[in-house]
């Protein structure tokens, strides 16, 4: 985790300067190239990686039985979906060099996903060490070779070049990692064999699907409806998105093992529910504050834009933390649920919300462009939380802490309402006025009761 927190924002750093350099106008082509080869690179492997890594760490024996079949089978698989890439890039109208960088970049995450189904072996046989630096090399090998770039030149060819030559080391580094810890491992396919994988991995492929074209769909097809630009002014903004939705990703798989282990014990459920609430939430408050009321600094790297670009990346960012806020209350709800068997009426939920997501984005994104897109995400991801809310009081029959999310909504809505005033009133530096309303958003955590001076000293008695 801390190796990926050091990373990441260098690399959203560095990807801002690339964006900056290139232009919005080949970003934007780039992005929308990069998210439909992930949408599909996700399930490029039908979920043989998680089905593999569950079964690799529940039978010791399953490896050197199976490895021989599953290695060609994920080989297989990324070439035939290398080739769904790039004639799915065809029909959607790429041409010439536009669909040679497709199939580079393809071609690139595909390594990737390969590397990731290898570092499954690893995870399963305990090597978490290991693991952990393999996690955070191909980033740190992409973010070096883009630093190098940039004293010569960042162009969209040589861009994509070092994200595929970096996923291609990371992917050859493991290989030969993997075949020292555990052995050469010959290729011979069996049909009964991969039939039987195929079987067993389907269902993660299927929710995999759903979740990545919930998240990567947008950047396609701002693209094909709007423009490439617009695109772009879309991808500055979802960038700092995605980099503060590691922190719910980070936490939330910890509430994730807890509810499952308190399966058939509702009071405790409801008791990891009311505190994951505040761990989940509260801290990305103030975050999604500070970018509805200094969003533009977000952008300080766009040194080649213009303001009005810069604006319109800062009221796509908006628009799209008002997103972040929403998750940050409700995406505990979904881990209650998937960790308790309700999986099925999560897909459907999340399917439902895809459905929605393309209709609004065919009706609005030829007008609105990027803005349309971002307000699109908001509003879906408004309704399926809705959903989870119900879900969660007549399904899993656990009680929605509504008390609980009164306090917080207070407090967000009391310093939202505080910052705006201090603004009106005052012409600090952005530093002093973040540091002030800092401070006053802790004061505002226990006037509204989220947070009570008995529960601090009880855990400081503890740590004691």
């Amino acid at each position: 985790m801390l190796l990926n927190l050091l990373v990441k924002p260098g690399w959203v750093v560095a990807e801002n300067v690339v964006q900056d350099r290139i232009g919005h106008e080949a970003f934007g082509t780039f992005a929308a190239l990069l998210n439909f080869t992930l949408v599909l690179a996700s399930v490029s492997d039908l979920g043989i990686t998680q089905h593999t890594t569950k079964r690799v760490a529940a039978e010791p024996g399953f490896l050197p039985e199976y490895f021989p079949t599953v290695l060609p089978l994920r080989g297989a698989l990324g070439l035939l979906f290398l080739l769904v890439m790039v004639a799915g890039g065809w029909l959607m109208g790429y041409r010439g060099h536009t669909l040679y960088l497709l199939a580079l970049i393809g071609g690139g995450l595909l390594l990737t996903q390969y590397a990731q189904f290898l570092r499954g072996a690893v995870q399963a046989h305990q090597h978490f060490r290991t693991d952990a630096w393999l996690s955070v090399l191909e980033k740190a090998l992409m973010l070096g070779l883009v630093l190098l770039l940039l004293p010569i030149g960042v162009t969209p060819d040589n861009y994509v070049a070092a994200r595929t030559a970096a996923a291609a080391f990371t992917f050859v580094l493991l290989y030969a990692l993997v075949t020292r810890l555990f052995g050469r491992v010959p290729w011979r396919p069996r049909r009964a064999q991969a039939t039987e994988l195929l079987r067993g991995s389907l269902p993660f492929a299927l929710i995999t699907l759903l979740y990545g074209m919930n998240e990567r769909i947008d950047m396609l097809m701002i693209e094909r409806l709007s423009s490439p630009k617009e695109a772009s002014y879309y991808a500055g903004a979802y960038r700092w998105v995605d980099a503060v939705m590691m922190y719910l990703w980070t936490v939330l798989p910890l509430f994730f093992a807890k509810f499952a282990h308190a399966l058939h014990r509702r009071d405790e459920q409801r008791e990891l529910l009311w505190f994951g609430q505040r761990v989940a939430t509260v801290p990305l408050l103030f975050i999604c504050a500070f970018v509805l009321f200094r969003g533009e600094l977000l952008f300080f790297q766009f040194s080649r834009s213009s303001p009005a670009e810069i604006a319109r990346m800062t009221l796509c960012a908006q628009l799209l933390f008002l997103n972040v806020l929403v998750h940050a209350f409700f995406a505990i709800y979904s881990t209650l649920l998937t960790s308790t068997s309700h999986e099925r009426p999560v897909s459907w939920l999340v399917a439902a919300s895809i459905a929605l997501n393309i209709g609004l984005n065919v009706l609005l994104l030829p007008r609105y462009g990027a803005v349309a897109g971002a307000l699109n995400t908001l509003i879906c991801a408004v309704l399926v939380s809705g959903g989870y809310v119900w879900l969660v009081q007549r399904r899993a029959w656990v009680a929605v802490p509504w008390a609980l999310l009164a306090r917080l909504g207070l407090a967000f809505g009391a310093l939202c309402a505080a910052w705006y005033g201090l603004q009106q009133a005052t012409d600090l530096p952005w530093l002093a006025e973040c540091v002030l309303t800092g401070l006053l958003f802790v004061g505002l955590l226990f006037a509204a009761g989220v947070v009570r001076v008995g529960e601090l000293r009880a855990a400081l008695k503890g740590r004691g």
